[in-house]
């Protein structure tokens, strides 16, 4: 059994945490399942290493593949590249605008590979590709999350009981 113990290195309190008898020692941060969370929850270090690791990736890329096409690029991107960036997003998304552009930034360089997009703006190389921004994906995914929330193990759409009112495909219903 392993338990990692987050310091506190404000807190003038120190506590000695036993497991058997053995000690366990502090840690400021944690990594589990390729997440870096830290001692209070912030999630920058895990966007700045996701960023890392995607750019490398699209570097490796960007080296050894001579052909800018659209077929080629995207879906080298789409495979090797965006899993970096998504991967258990719904646990560490950003939480702060810059996390936030750091990793656009990555699928922003991304789409400038390739061929005849590279003078447009970004909004444009995404219309043009008929991709979402990841801020636009991570708020779709969280939309899909809550509507399969809400249609519950039966496959119904469930009676919220805050507010007596159901999601349809329509928009909210009320159901007084």
């Amino acid at each position: 059994m392993i338990l990692k113990v987050f310091s506190n290195q404000n807190n003038c309190m120190k506590h000695d945490y036993r497991l058997g008898k053995k000690r366990i020692e502090s840690s400021p941060e944690e990594k589990d399942l390729g997440v870096l969370i830290d001692e209070k929850l912030n999630m920058s270090r895990q966007c700045v290493l996701a960023a890392q690791k995607a750019n490398c990736v699209l570097g490796c890329i960007k080296r050894s593949v001579t052909s800018r096409s659209r077929e080629v690029i995207l879906p080298l991107c789409s495979a090797l590249v965006r899993p970096h960036l998504e991967y258990c997003i719904q646990l560490w998304g950003p939480q702060y605008r810059r996390d936030m552009e750091l990793l656009e930034r990555v699928q922003r360089r991304a789409t400038k590979l390739i061929r005849g997009l590279e003078h447009l703006s970004y909004e444009d190389r995404l219309r043009e590709l008929g991709l979402l921004s990841l801020e636009k994906r991570r708020l779709r995914g969280d939309l899909i999350a809550a509507y399969q929330y809400l249609k519950g193990p039966t496959g119904k759409l469930e009676r919220d009981c805050l507010s007596g009112s159901a999601v349809t495909g329509q928009g909210v219903m009320g159901l007084s």
